[in-house]
Order: structure tokens, then sequence, then C-alpha cells
């Protein structure tokens, strides 16, 4: 069984409280829905959560429309230096995490 590919993250280092931040992040996949007779069989992710201090801050539920290469863009107003957690899951179980840190100052 293959391994899910190594997603990016673009999040600040640091910012001032109060202030809202853009995360953006993207983990390359195919997102194959099986429903090409020639095609590959189905090989989609299902799932993105993101959490900032154990607190879930996005839950995302990919379905048969979800391009290849999913990218996210959201806001996160920051009030304390946090620690955030990103997992992808795909169909079969396997999972990629990223993690990343913005300190307020």
């Amino acid at each position: 069984m293959s391994t899910l590919s190594a997603p990016r993250i673009r999040i600040p280092r640091s910012a001032r409280a109060g202030e809202v931040i853009e995360i953006r992040s993207l983990i390359e996949h195919p997102m194959e829905t099986g429903l090409r007779h020639d095609g590959p069989r189905r090989d989609m992710l299902t799932r993105l959560l993101v959490r900032m201090n154990g607190e879930t801050v996005l839950a995302a539920e990919f379905r048969n429309g979800t391009s290849a290469n999913p990218y996210h863009v959201f806001f996160v107003r920051m009030d304390r230096t946090s620690t955030f957690d990103f997992t992808w899951t795909d169909e079969a179980g396997r999972t990629a995490r990223a993690e990343a840190r913005v300190t307020v100052a």
C-alpha cells in the first residue's frame, strides 16, 4: 500500500494578538473517482481535519467532485501562540500529517 504525498502548508510564523491570518494547504493526490472505464481504480481523499491547540478549526469532507491536488485557503483569528495539526485521510485509511506553529507576540 502506497503512502500519501507530503502536504505543503503556508502559514505565518508569527502574528499579533487579534490578527486574522491566512492559511494555505495543498496535498498532491490524483483523486481518481474510478468512473473511467479505462482508468485506474478508485483512489480518493475523504477528509481534511485542521486542529488548533486540539480544537477543530476546519473539517472538510471530500466527494467525487473534488479536484486533483486539493488546495484550501482559510482564515483564523490568533489570540495566543498556537500549534496547528493538519490531517488528510483517504478511503483506505492512509493519512498524511503536517504541523505548524504560530507565535503570537
